[in-house]
């Protein structure tokens, strides 16, 4: 079949996030067929180039989300007044919605209202409606950045029973919305709408929610193709939390939007995929059915652990390991405190910081913690060590004896996360690959991910995660028998073949559940046998390809890119060009694996 890959940020760059599962998916389903439709975030991250594409990627086209470019279309007197009509609409929605399940804590369990089915109907009227006058007149750009979207705003604020925070929005709130709400509509403005675009594949795949999936949106509303969205970490929590030092107004209507938008997603949405019970929670509490919600985790290679894994006998039994990118919500602040305990308790016990800092913030507080552990671990004169030099050491994955994450787990006995914000532990599974016993803060998926094969512990808690590191230590029998469950437990559910496999039939489920409009033609030309079900023929003006309006050039901001190889370089925008061409767990033992007892997954 053929697969329309919607990404945001992510596959087929270099620096993307989520990019490495996307990989793994297309490459691992070699006899389907991928187009790739691709959101970048930065000229830096269309500098660093692409990642090597399979043969089975036919297409890639490219849209900027960071530029600000018109599409310099002029509407007319009739256009305008349409662009008005919805745009009011929407405005109107977003300043009477609730903002949804959201608190200041960011958790699924917060109060949120019942969302109407009339303000639903509302939203997607106005969405789907700016997306036809967009397809209609040949973009949206110019419009969603003039004065008629900001007056539209201001009045529905001014308008009666409206929120209380959306009352109080300033001119300069009105701006800040207006323009957010340009750069999250752009995607209305693509030709990807067409007959031999998204209307030729047979599905799409939204690697996120929120304006990833939007172009799905669109193709379902368009031509009925149906949609997959996969959230590996949920857009609308992202949304959330990313957004702190924003006025209440602005916070509000934003929310309001990312809200309505979510919970359209995951109402038109085929199945969703939630990469673990966490994510999940948060799809159902925004309105997602959860009969079409099936958990499907990451995927992760195996390979480059297995000699690791199955060399316990290699790790320094008094060595503590944490690996990851260097934030401030890793809270290594905790684990440099923590490890002071442990070393009152064990005197030879030593800790590897391993990666590199998350960009200025990740740098400066990374410098923080090497000074806080000069202070904490003073030579025997009392002076401060050199970095490196005492029981704290700091490195990157490519220093001495370092080439891969495999080496860095060899290096010790016991890993150990302390984060206090976590989605899905990446890190966690390549330790539990790896045949390391762990020790992890409550957060995020983590008790999911290890079910009964590690030691778990609040976060912020040093004195916590100081005596489970300490039991560890000095216990190598239950250091062994937690690290080789761990290691069958991660084989067993977080593999690329299992993640690979779960796509493959949710593919076939929906597809086979999913009429096809189109005819198929075989070798000779002829009309492919059973191609189509007899429904699909039925008259009516949406199967006349005419009725849709006249076709059109894309913005300019727009590319359609045939695959290449990476390249620094990247090309000024142009018109588009045509190119052929991935609740707590059980704490029992993995079975197989050696005997855990219950108390080793208690707090």
């Amino acid at each position: 079949m053929r697969i329309g890959l919607l990404t945001d940020g992510g596959y087929p760059y270099v620096s993307g996030d989520a990019g490495l599962w996307c990989d793994r998916l297309v490459r691992g389903l070699g006899h389907h067929e991928f187009d790739v439709y691709a959101f970048s975030r930065s000229e830096a991250q269309e500098d660093d180039g692409w990642v090597p594409l399979p043969p089975q990627v036919g297409r890639v086209r490219t849209a900027p989300l960071w530029t600000a470019e018109d599409d310099g279309v002029v509407y007319g007197r009739r256009a305008r007044r349409r662009f008005a009509e919805h745009y009011d609409e929407l405005a109107a929605v977003l300043c009477t919605s609730d903002p949804g399940p959201a608190s200041d804590s960011a958790t699924p369990g917060a109060e949120g209202a019942t969302r109407a089915p009339a303000e639903a109907d509302r939203f997607t009227g106005a969405l789907y409606g700016l997306a036809e006058l967009a397809r209609d007149e040949g973009g949206l750009a110019t419009a969603l950045r003039s004065e008629t979207a900001v007056r539209a705003l201001e009045r529905a604020c001014r308008a009666p029973r409206v929120l209380p925070a959306a009352r109080e929005a300033r001119v300069s709130d009105l701006l800040a919305v207006a323009a957010h709400l340009h750069e999250a509509l752009r995607p209305l403005s693509l030709d990807w709408y067409e007959e031999d675009g998204l209307g030729a594949v047979d599905l799409c795949h939204a690697a996120s929610g929120g304006t990833a999936a939007l172009p799905g949106l669109l193709a379902g509303h368009f031509f009925d193709v149906p949609l997959l969205v996969t959230e590996y970490g949920v857009r609308l929590r992202t949304h959330y939390l990313t957004r702190p030092d924003s006025s209440p107004a602005v916070r509000s209507l934003l929310a309001a939007f990312h809200g309505r938008l979510a919970a359209e997603t995951y109402r038109r949405a085929a199945f969703l995929t939630p990469g673990n019970t966490h994510a999940r929670r948060w799809q159902e509490r925004c309105g997602a059915d959860r009969a079409k919600v099936r958990t499907v985790h990451p995927g992760m290679d195996a390979a480059p652990f297995a000699e690791v894994g199955e060399s316990p006998e290699r790790a320094d039994p008094r060595t503590l390991v944490w690996t990851g990118r260097v934030e401030p919500a890793k809270d290594l602040v905790s684990l440099l405190h923590a490890f002071a305990g442990i070393r009152t308790a064990e005197p030879g016990a030593r800790l590897r910081i391993i990666g590199g800092p998350a960009g200025p913030e990740g740098a400066a507080y990374l410098e923080h913690c090497r000074e806080l552990a000069a202070r904490l671990f003073p030579d025997g004169t009392g002076a401060p060590h050199a970095d490196g030099a005492g029981p704290v050491s700091f490195e990157e994955i490519g220093g001495p004896g370092l080439t891969g994450p495999a080496d860095a787990y060899a290096a010790g006995a016991v890993t150990v996360l302390s984060s206090v914000v976590e989605g899905f532990p990446t890190g966690l599974v390549e330790a539990m690959l790896a045949g390391r016993a762990t020790v992890s803060t409550d957060v995020g998926a983590v008790v999911e991910v290890i079910g009964g094969t590690g030691l778990v512990v609040p976060p912020r808690d040093p004195r916590a995660l100081a005596e489970a590191c300490v039991s560890l230590l000095r216990d190598p029998e239950r250091r062994a028998r937690l690290g080789a469950a761990a290691r069958a437990r991660a084989l067993e559910l977080f593999t690329v073949e299992q993640n690979v496999a779960a796509f493959h039939d949710l593919y076939l489920e929906i597809v086979a559940r999913t009429p096809v409009r189109r005819v198929r033609l075989n070798g000779t030309g002829d009309p492919l046998p059973f191609a189509a079900p007899v429904e699909a023929h039925v008259p009516g003006h949406w199967a006349d390809p005419a009725s849709r309006g006249p076709r059109r050039t894309a913005p300019t901001w727009a590319t359609d890119t045939p695959p290449r190889a990476p390249s620094p370089a990247r090309s000024a925008p142009a018109p588009a060009r045509s190119a052929p061409a991935p609740a707590r767990a059980a704490t029992d033992p993995v079975p197989g694996a050696s005997p855990v007892p219950a108390t080793e997954a208690a707090r």
